[in-house]
């Protein structure tokens, strides 16, 4: 199976480039330390690439990296 985009309202309005937001599944079923460390994983390989990292959003039950394409696009790992 390939890539799945889900297109989701939101009430706030954007007025800035960025239309549509990304979150790329890399965790998919997994929890915990072991989650974080396959997010941090595809976030270095991501910010070699060229990628920038703005914030790691986490809790004790799930954990997302927000980050920003070349462009200034942004996108989580999920």
């Amino acid at each position: 199976m390939g890539p799945r985009l889900f297109f989701q309202r939101v009430p706030e309005g954007k007025v800035v480039k960025n239309r549509v937001h990304l979150d790329v599944r890399v965790g998919t079923g997994l929890v915990g330390n072991e989650r974080l460390a396959t997010l941090e994983a595809e976030c270095t390989r991501l910010v070699a690439l060229g990628a920038v990292r703005l914030q790691l959003l986490a809790d004790d039950h799930d954990s997302c990296i927000v980050m920003q394409d070349i462009e200034g696009n942004e996108f989580c790992l999920d």
